[in-house]
């Protein structure tokens, strides 16, 4: 018998991050849009010092090709904290991510 192709792409086997954003109490917190291409980490790390996020909540990572999730906003702001010294400035969007990370 015949198998059936597989729908998942091939390009499926990849950590994908997905940042929270608290847009306030209007319009509450909700998943950022973005392209498939832009959600790998070095881009996520990009997108958060180019002050792409307003304010960033959580930050999940998930691969489901190998089946695990989970919440890496720690290693994050660890890893954000480490880049500094690679930026002239640090967005206010991210002292506050920061600062509520630690808080959590």
């Amino acid at each position: 018998m015949r198998r059936s192709p597989s729908i998942v792409p091939r390009e499926a086997d990849r950590d994908v991050y997905l940042v929270l954003d608290d847009f306030g109490t209007r319009l509450g917190r909700a998943w950022r849009e973005t392209n498939e291409a832009g959600t790998d980490r070095e881009t996520l790390i990009r997108d958060l010092m180019n002050d792409q996020c307003g304010h960033p909540a959580r930050i999940v990572a998930f691969n489901t090709a190998d089946g695990w999730s989970r919440d890496v906003t720690m290693d994050i702001a660890d890893e954000l904290r480490r880049r500094f010294v690679e930026y002239d400035q640090v967005p206010r969007s991210v002292q506050e991510f920061l600062e509520t990370a630690v808080r959590r």
